[in-house]
Parts: structure tokens; sequence; C-alpha cells
């Protein structure tokens, strides 16, 4: 009976070089990993908070005398509305008191009125917003809360830059390994070129085991991050505030996720072969 043997590589990488590479693309990835789940958790948040307030506006009428006219506006709109509230003095008072130290009694003579309106359309809001501007000062929350968009926008753009520069570590880092893996086994690879392997079959030694070390690393980084990732969300969620409130994976956001690892590995196999044919031809 003939016994099979099992395939292996013309040569590897020592214990050490492969430890190395192991647990340094296994932190890339979870950094990775981190980085873009971030960036894809405040994207989504971004777009919730925008739809929450596109349709909403706040009335302010300044000028008291003007009341009774803004008053109107409103009630002839009301088949562009979907809900509109009056906000009492007494509810103003107690947004401000934390602000204000002593009797709060004194701000009825200096609080406008104000309706906090929900719009059917954004069409609806621009006519409403071109009747009343004489009336009142016209708020979109959208435009209000502007600044936390863009705060939203820079973490994401900080996020997109970490990670291309995590990208670049990669690189880098396989680059490294596989020129001081050819400068190790510079003696198998003469050999192999005297009995005739093409540079190919060399890149493709090369590839196996990278192969093998981004798969197991890739594993290792994407589930220490998803923990890390999910413990963000859910204290962002606990905040019960503002933008951070909104932020959350979707579907789409944790396949986006789980083909980052896929990606990386693929990555590391084309900067291999790369590398190595580039290091055969030198030589």
């Amino acid at each position: 009976m003939i016994k099979k043997t099992k395939k292996s590589t013309v040569f590897s990488l020592v214990r050490e070089q492969s430890m190395f590479m192991t647990i340094i693309m296994s932190l890339l990835t979870f950094l990775s990993v981190l980085a873009l789940g971030i960036a894809l958790a405040i994207g989504t948040g971004v777009i919730r908070w925008n739809n929450q307030w596109e349709l909403f506006a706040t009335v302010q009428v300044i000028d008291t005398s003007k009341s009774e006219s803004a008053k109107k506006i409103i009630d002839s709109n009301s088949d562009k509305i979907e809900t509109v509230t009056q906000i009492s003095t007494t509810e103003m008072k107690d947004l401000m008191s934390p602000w204000i130290s002593g009797n709060t009694n004194v701000l009825k003579n200096y609080l406008p009125k104000m309706w906090e309106i929900k719009f059917k359309s954004t069409d609806a809001m621009d006519n409403f917003s071109e009747q009343i501007s004489k009336h009142a000062r016209f708020l979109p929350h959208a435009s209000t809360l502007k600044s936390s968009t863009s705060a939203g926008m820079y973490m994401i753009l900080m996020s997109g830059l970490i990670l291309t520069l995590i990208l670049g570590a990669i690189g880098i880092c396989i680059s490294y390994i596989a020129r001081n893996t050819a400068m190790l086994h510079r003696r198998e690879l003469e050999i192999l070129n005297q009995i005739g392997a093409s540079d190919n079959f060399i890149a493709h030694q090369m590839q196996i085991i990278v192969t093998k070390i981004s798969t197991i690393a890739a594993c290792i980084g994407f589930l220490a991050a998803c923990p890390i990732l999910l413990l963000i969300i859910t204290a962002a969620h606990h905040a019960r505030v503002g933008l951070m409130a909104t932020i959350n994976l979707s579907g789409a956001g944790w396949t986006a996720l789980t083909m980052l690892p896929i990606a990386i590995i693929i990555f590391a196999i084309i900067v291999t072969r790369h590398t190595t044919i580039n290091i055969l031809k030198d030589s």
C-alpha cells in the first residue's frame, strides 16, 4: 500500500519569525477592525441623526406683537405640519435653570414664544420658512445641530486615516518578513534556481506560509476586536444623549467588518508575491 505524504513547502519561516508575524498581524488586524467598526458605527449614527431631525424646526417669536401673526401662519399651514407643540414658559425655565442661579421667575419677561414643529416633507418646511421668516426666527433642527454632524464626520475621517496607516504598516511588516526570509534561505533559493524552479513557484511557497499565518492572525484579531466594539457601542447608547446615542452597526456594517480580515489576508498575499518576485529579480 502506498502511503500518502503530506505536501509541505520547500522552506518556511523560523519559529521566532512565525511568532512575531502572527502577533503583529493579530494586533494590526485588531486595530483595523476596531477603526473600521468605529467609522461605520459613527457613520450610521450621523445618518440616523440627520434623518431624526430633518423634518423638525423651532419657531421663536422675540417681538410679542408678532406672536399672533406667527400663530396664524402656523394654523394656516396645518395641512403641511405633522405635529406642532408650543413650549410653555415653565418648560423653558426648567431647561435653562441648570445654567442660571437664583430666581428664574425674571426670565418670563425675556423668554420668546416658541413652537416645535414637525413637517410632513422638506418642501413643506421650505415653504413655511419663507412665510414665517418676516415674523419670527425659523430654526431647522438639522442646521442647528450641524456641529454634531460635523464632529461625527471628522471622527469618521480620523478612523479612515488610522485604518490606512494600519494597512500600510501591514504591508511594511510583510515586506520585511519576506526580505528577511529570502536572506535566511538564500542557499535554498540558489538551489531552486539551479534546478530550474521558476520565480512564480518560489513566490508561491512564500505565499503559502504567509497565508497560513495571516489567516490565524486575522481570526484572532477579529474575534478580539468585536467584543471591544460592542462595548463601545453599548457605552455610547447608555449616554442617552446627542449623536453618541444613535451610533450603531447595521447588518451591512457587520458584513464589511467580516470582509476586512479577508481583505487583509488577500492584501498580505499580494504584497508577499510582489516583494518576493522583486527580490528574486534583484538577486
